[in-house]
């Protein structure tokens, strides 16, 4: 099942988009900006089903990561109406980043196919996956967008080339990039927490954008900016509370994402330091 943003329901958004204070430019989208499918990718071996999320957006306009940089609109998802769902997984391809209007954001362009990997309540029972997917899209304006989708699953289904390409071009692991060390380093700032990270690592090529994520939903994470001191790569952000609260910080959780021109890397906690 397909759902698409058309030219009304973009010109309403854009208008909630300006209201919220989202960056906008002049201009209209014309036809159909985006649109999402469910791909078939069958069983695997361990008795999963493997599926995806299709987004396919028209020329020029892009969407973003899920840690979507200054001024991008993160995706989120709702599963309801999904039957025989025990566990789900996604996989995310690497992302591009992009500068618009002097704001870094990250994400892709053209489409997004997002591998998801579905075990099933009751082995051998058909697994439906239905549900919404909320993003945001961008080109000359910038537009939130929720997409619906509802597919019974084919477990005959053969390998989708589509969605072997995206689990391809997941980033790295930190054992595959050769990763030797990473320590993070907290100190209090004003209005929250100041976190350095400093990892051992050869460098991913080009220009090295790293982020990272504070693993905890009561927290959002600042820029990153990022710089080179010879092995080591030095990342630093600022994690605020998202309401207010006390929090509490767990090393273990934190994921640095480093995104450079030959290939990028996923690291998965670091140690104090």
């Amino acid at each position: 099942m397909r759902k698409t943003l058309t030219k009304a329901a973009a010109c309403a958004a854009s208008l909630l988009a300006l209201a919220a204070g989202t960056p906008a430019l002049s201009g209209a989208a014309e036809g159909d900006i985006v649109e999402i499918e469910v791909l078939d990718g069958g069983l695997t071996p361990r008795g999963t089903y493997m599926g995806a999320l299709r987004v396919k957006l028209q020329p020029g306009w892009k969407t973003y990561w899920r840690a979507p940089g200054d001024a991008g609109i993160p995706p989120s998802f709702s599963w309801r109406g999904a039957r025989n769902v025990g566990a789900l997984s996604i996989t995310w391809p690497a992302p591009e980043v992009f500068l618009t209007s002097g704001y870094r954001t990250i994400g892709y362009h053209d489409q997004l196919v997002l591998p998801v990997e579905i075990t099933p309540k009751t082995a051998g029972k058909p697994v439906r996956l239905k549900g919404r997917m909320q993003l945001g899209v961008c080109k000359d304006v910038c537009v939130p967008a929720e997409l619906s989708f509802d597919h019974q699953l084919d477990s005959d289904a053969g390998r989708n080339p589509a969605i072997a390409a995206a689990l391809a071009s997941r980033p790295w692991s930190a054992k595959e990039a050769g990763v030797r060390h990473a320590a993070c380093s907290l100190r209090p700032s004003e209005y929250g927490m100041k976190v350095t990270a400093r990892i051992s690592m050869p460098p991913a090529g080009g220009e090295e954008v790293a982020v990272i994520e504070p693993g905890a939903p009561n927290l959002y994470a600042g820029e990153t900016t990022t710089r080179r001191e010879g092995g080591l790569l030095v990342a630093e952000t600022e994690f605020l509370p998202a309401d207010g609260n006390a929090y509490a910080i767990d090393r273990s959780q934190l994921r640095i994402t480093v995104l450079g021109q030959n290939h990028s890397v996923d690291i998965q906690g670091c140690s104090a330091g």
